[in-house]
């Protein structure tokens, strides 16, 4: 029988303050199969909008959620986000989730089925497989998802179909045991070059939505986000670092 009692929601959040209710709302009302409790950690990464403002504000008017919000005094990048919010969650898995709006929670049952029927350690969500919607928006962009996720796959052997997916689903104790390092965008592939090397570890993937941005709506990942991901799919995935 699987234990997966609650599911920690790790949010990392840098100048989020116009959409970050939205998400808050969607998981208020997000219903997990199973009953499945939520808890929802927010790591500020030293935003200079009204995030903070708004994400307390939120957490006052509905005290039920027992929101969790974590500060870093110095902009240090989403990973080290996300390293903070994985290091304090108490749940028996834990999933990412980006402060904007591309990716619908309402989702996470779909990753968290192959956990229940006692199959998976660690599931992704692809943007790229199955028939759910996928707003259509940058061409190289998609380019370059491919490559990457074709080096990622030639230097860990695995066969994924959308490594650099925000909706990740681990074990708690697995990606609490991995000593994460990366501080941006780099994340991606490092804690998937990881993940690959821990013993009989159990990866599955499943098709998602994706509701993408624009550099106009608030999209940040850039070019040279790229580059440091190769660089980070070879040191990680190739040289074992």
């Amino acid at each position: 029988m699987v234990q997966f009692r609650t599911l920690s929601i790790v949010i990392p959040v840098y100048n989020e303050a116009r959409t970050i209710h939205q998400i808050l709302d969607l998981l208020r009302g997000l219903q997990l199969v199973n009953d499945i409790a939520k808890e929802v950690i927010l790591v500020d990464d030293c935003s200079s909008d009204q995030s903070i403002a708004t994400i307390e504000a939120y957490a006052a008017s509905y005290p039920e959620m027992g929101l969790r919000l974590l500060r870093h005094d110095v902009n240090k990048g989403k990973g080290a986000a996300l390293h903070t919010g994985i290091r304090e969650a108490t749940g028996d898995y834990v999933i990412i989730q980006d402060a904007d709006l591309e990716y619908d929670p309402e989702e996470y049952n779909l990753l968290i089925k192959p956990v229940l029927k006692g199959f998976a350690d660690v599931v992704y969500g692809s943007r790229f497989m199955g028939g759910n919607p996928h707003r259509i928006l940058f061409f190289w962009h998609s380019i370059g998802n491919a490559v990457l996720t074709f080096l990622s796959n030639a230097c860990t052997d695995l066969n994924l179909t959308d490594m650099e997916t925000c909706y990740k689903l681990f074990r708690r104790e697995i990606v609490q045991g991995l000593k994460l390092e990366e501080q941006r965008f780099g994340f991606e592939p490092e804690v998937t070059a990881k993940i690959a090397r821990v013993p009989n570890i159990r990866i599955y993937e499943v098709g998602i939505s994706y509701y993408g941005r624009t550099y106009a709506e608030g999209k940040k990942i850039g070019w040279r986000d790229g580059f440091r991901a190769i660089y980070c799919i070879l040191k990680y995935g190739l040289l074992g670092a």
